[in-house]
């Protein structure tokens, strides 16, 4: 069926298409063999499960609130079109060029992540030696052709990737459940709060970035009113529940008590996971978990990708970069040029790392993953606080719904934010050159969206005006619900 050229495709996208599209951003395989294994070793141990616990409360706290503006609102601006809603146009644009740099410097980071590991990978497995930037390119030129089919040809791909490392993961966990038993340690307040718990706290934070991806799939998905809080809240559970009950495994495959120091045995070669999966999964199974490694890089890559193409898509539609990121592929509703315009973004800052010399891990990983992971946090801080102001705004009188629990939540997001910037560093996973000064290019990006704002006020008062009136408005029968 066809369409005009400046809409998104229509009803294609149901709970588990936009959890798919979800999980996968979040990569559990990369997640656990990377950011849990870094949080046992600089956060604190085996209290590792409770962080991620205590971040899943935080955000289903926060989803409270964004369950209920996702009843308001429906739109491709996700987070940004919720700050437009809750806090104005100018506050709007300041969170949409976060969203927008945050987004594209992740898929930049993730280009060379995906490149370095499969490289490695493939050279262990089959002894093939190639640079990490033929595997980045060609990972770059997959996404594109996937993404080019529509959203729901990526939803189904990003399924059974999703499907097939969490099934590995499960496999290991419960055969250290039966051959070892689950160690009970790991909750005990001297293993909690040992360490650095409020890294701990942000690292566990850190896994669930994607899920507020489900906002910008509302004008693609099937009754969006329910679907996207429904996807929300299995999103979030689902990751927080599966997070916490692998890190179990390890920490109690390692001992609960003397986790820390074995994971910081493990920090330099990054195999903490893997050196559990040696000994419960045997050899075989273990290559496997390490092949599987690079398909949850590539499947977070493409589900980056969706998500980082839809805020072009929206800030072009709108107006406020070329209106041609706005066009969309009349067969399927595919952003076309907003698509090639990001992977040519992370392309040609991938590639200039690589003609730099620099290290694909510890130079372009550390610093585009790292800054696109506090600019996303800081999206999501943003949005809590938008959602608050609009039903006290609007005088909404569920007060648990759309005052406590967000409230709550928008707390401890604060928190999250503010340890995110304090141990940057820590976050990014070097101190190499700029990498420490890359929290001011959040004040940098602030400035911008001010200075575009005013400007576009001035000069271009149609499209400040569109910045609320693009919004897709629809009853707001929600209250009582």
């Amino acid at each position: 069926m066809s369409r005009d050229d400046t809409s998104l495709a229509k009803n294609v996208l149901g709970v588990p298409g936009i959890v798919f599209l979800v999980l996968a951003a979040v990569a559990p395989l990369t997640g656990m063999i990377v950011i849990a294994a870094i949080g046992i070793a600089v956060g604190n141990g085996g209290g590792m499960v409770a962080a991620f616990l205590l971040a899943t409360v935080v955000l289903l706290l926060f989803a409270v609130g964004y369950a209920q503006m996702s009843r308001v609102l429906t739109s491709a601006g996700g987070f940004y079109a919720f700050v437009v809603k809750g806090l104005g146009r100018t506050p709007g644009l300041v969170a949409g060029f976060v969203a927008m740099l945050g987004y594209n410097c992740f898929v930049a980071g993730a280009i060379g992540t995906s490149g370095f590991f499969t490289s490695t990978a493939i050279d262990d497995v089959f002894g093939l030696k190639l640079d990490w930037l033929f595997w980045s390119a060609l990972s770059v030129v997959l996404v594109l052709l996937l993404s080019r089919r529509g959203i729901a040809v990526s939803a189904k791909i990003l399924g059974a990737s999703l499907i097939l490392e969490v099934s590995i993961l499960l496999i290991m966990d419960f055969s250290v459940l039966f051959r070892h038993g689950f160690s009970f340690a790991a909750f005990s307040p001297s293993v909690m709060f040992q360490g650095a718990s409020g890294l701990a706290l942000l690292f566990a934070a850190n896994a669930f970035i994607g899920f507020e991806a489900t906002a910008l799939f509302g004008e693609e998905a099937k009754d969006p009113k329910r679907t996207i809080p429904r996807a929300t809240y299995i999103a979030i559970g689902f990751i927080g529940v599966f997070a916490a009950f692998t890190t179990w495994a390890v920490v109690s495959a390692i001992g609960a008590e003397q986790a820390q120091d074995v994971a910081a045995a493990h920090l330099s070669s990054g195999d903490l996971v893997l050196s559990v999966a040696q000994e419960y999964l045997g050899g075989p199974l273990t290559k496997v978990m390490l092949l599987l490694l690079v398909v949850s890089l590539f499947a977070a890559l493409l589900a980056l990708h969706n998500s980082a193409t839809r805020y072009l898509y929206a800030l072009g539609r709108v107006g406020v970069l070329p209106r041609l990121l706005g066009k969309t592929d009349r067969r399927n509703g595919a952003p076309r040029y907003a698509s090639i315009v990001q992977l040519a973004f992370g392309s040609l800052v991938a590639l200039a790392f690589r003609l730099s010399g620099l290290d694909p891990v510890a130079d372009l990983t550390a610093s585009m993953t790292g800054f696109g992971t506090l600019g996303i946090l800081t999206l999501q801080l943003f949005a809590a606080v938008a959602i608050l102001v609009y039903f006290r705004r609007t005088r909404d009188r569920r007060v648990v719904k759309t005052l406590i629990a967000p409230g709550l939540g928008a707390v401890g997001l604060g928190l999250i934010v503010t340890l995110a910037i304090l141990n940057f560093p820590t976050l990014a996973g070097s101190s190499n050159g700029v990498v420490p000064l890359l929290p001011w290019l959040l004040l940098i990006v602030a400035l911008a969206g001010l200075a575009l704002a005013g400007w576009l006020r001035r000069f271009r008062p149609a499209v400040y005006a569109a910045l609320e009136s693009d919004l897709e408005r629809e009853p707001s029968d929600v209250v009582g619900q």
